[in-house]
């Protein structure tokens, strides 16, 4: 039984909430009888039995979150990967008591107009725009506005302060009735589809600016970017020292989305090397291009990794891989190992995905030599990994 609102060690009252037969089901904590000393008031007012999905660690404190995410990635790494390892999740800067770090969320509308979180595991939408992850001024005047039913909100502060509100068209809906391929809010990874959706900015010009390492990329509000305010600059320190680029290397930012690892590396390979930066997205693309235009050796490949690899012909000397997060895969990872990267750096959204991974990379000879977690999700689940792989 799987059991939300709890914490190891307690004992609660919990009333099931889905049961599909078999040997799992999941279920609520509606009363605490023996309470954790890790447990504090929820932090989250919407977050609760019956409520959204958003703060599902509200009840917990900070390190006792951090502990819970340590050992689930602990747990995978060892079970999947076969991986002994003692993980630190870190703390990311920015992150304070775990309210205001998020500088972008997606929203949905309801039948009325109205916008809000979606509950746990459900269509249904809770119009109380109150969860802490972001700052209570993003959220300022969307309730006494009427939007379209069944549309999303992107809603950012971006790096310069400016907060910006694109209405995202309903997805479209198939003659069966069923809602047609398309994004979702937590679960987006890229801002690219392949079945555009209508956006309009409502508030702000729907352009956002974000900083890292002293430079700036400007890009859509719908574009991918870390959600943590201090999560961008972070991995970037540790995938400059990780990957370790030397003047001349040939280097591969997988999934690169506007280039932000790409400009991690050019440093490093200097003028004499390159730096392939391959991404879906060809918006996010052309905004990488706009914002490495001084960096000669960086070139950006728009299309789908699986599909790009054959085209990069130069030598690689370094990779790094930042996938969606059902992870890079077999063909991926085969595919790079393949080209005899002598480093990879991968980064990872979700424990498990993260895990399978890093199996396939020890079946396709290379060893993981470090491995960084961080509390990118504060007050959630969410964990980010990072790890080091060398070629055995």
């Amino acid at each position: 039984m799987f059991v939300r609102h709890g914490l190891p060690g307690e004992r609660v009252l919990a009333k099931v909430t889905e049961d599909r037969g078999g040997s799992f089901c999941r279920a609520d904590a509606v009363e605490i009888l023996v309470p954790s000393v890790d447990r504090v008031d929820a932090v989250c007012p919407i977050s609760g039995p019956g409520g959204s999905g958003c703060c599902d660690y509200s009840h917990a404190s900070l390190e006792a979150g951090r502990t819970m995410k340590a050992s689930v990635v602990a747990e995978q790494l060892r079970r999947v990967a076969g991986i002994e390892r003692e993980v630190l999740v870190e703390e990311l800067p920015g992150t304070g008591d775990g309210r205001g770090w998020r500088t972008r969320v997606r929203l949905a509308v309801d039948a009325g107009g109205q916008p809000g979180f979606h509950r746990y595991r459900s269509s249904s939408i809770l119009t109380e725009l109150r969860c802490p992850q972001m700052d209570s001024v993003a959220y300022e005047g969307l309730s006494n506005r009427q939007w379209r039913p069944g549309s999303e909100l992107q809603v950012v502060v971006d790096g310069s302060g400016e907060r910006h509100v694109v209405e995202i068209a309903p997805a479209q809906v198939s003659r069966t009735g069923r809602r047609a391929p398309g994004r979702r809010g937590a679960a987006a990874r890229r801002a690219a589809s392949s079945r555009a959706r209508p956006e309009k900015a409502v508030i702000g010009s729907g352009r956002v600016t974000e900083f890292v390492s002293d430079r700036a990329w400007t890009l859509d509000a719908t574009g991918f970017w870390q959600a943590h305010r201090g999560a961008a600059q972070t991995y970037t320190d540790v995938v400059t020292e990780w990957a370790d680029a030397s003047p001349g290397d040939g280097a591969w930012d997988l999934y690169g989305g506007v280039g932000v690892f790409a400009a991690a590396l050019a440093p490093g390979v200097g003028s004499t090397g390159h730096v392939s930066s391959v991404e879906f997205s060809r918006r996010a693309a052309e905004d990488g291009r706009s914002a490495l235009a001084d960096l000669a050796q960086v070139s950006f490949v728009p299309g789908r990794v699986e599909r790009s690899m054959d085209a990069l012909t130069q030598p690689v000397s370094v990779a790094v891989l930042d996938p969606p997060r059902a992870g890079a895969g077999r063909d991926v990872i085969d595919a790079l190992a393949a080209r005899r990267p002598r480093s990879v750096v991968h980064v990872g959204c979700d424990p498990a995905s993260f895990a399978r991974d890093v199996s396939l990379y020890r079946a396709a000879g290379y060893e993981l030599t470090d491995v960084r977690a961080f509390d990118a999700f504060p007050l959630t689940s969410h964990v980010e990994c990072i790890g080091r792989f060398v070629r055995g």
